[in-house]
């Protein structure tokens, strides 16, 4: 999916309504395939953020349960950082090796 999206369930601190909303947002841009829409249908985007929007707020304050500790943000944030990080060295070396790869036929 969206890399964009991010975990909201038992964080801690809580999730706040400024990131459900956001995480709507780009849940909406995706499946749409707009980033901003026209005039014609700004209502229908902005009304299909609002649902989804509800939707999770509900989802992740009221009816998923688990007995887990929060996970911790920072913890979480450095955990996709590292992530992040080795997935560009491998995107780095796999360009480093087709640039040293010999070419067929050149003389």
């Amino acid at each position: 999916m969206c890399r964009n999206i991010k975990r909201l369930y038992h964080l801690a601190p809580p999730t706040t309504d400024d990131e459900i909303r956001a995480s709507a947002l780009q849940y909406v841009r995706k499946v749409s395939g707009m980033n901003r829409p026209s005039v014609a249908n700004h209502a229908a985007f902005e009304r299909a953020v609002d649902e989804i929007a509800a939707i999770t707020a509900r989802l992740i304050r009221g009816e998923l349960e688990t007995r887990a500790a929060p996970r911790d943000r920072a913890l979480e944030a450095a955990a996709a950082r590292g992530r992040g990080q080795k997935r560009e060295e491998r995107a780095r070396m796999k360009i480093l090796a087709e640039l040293e790869a010999p070419r067929g036929g050149q003389r």
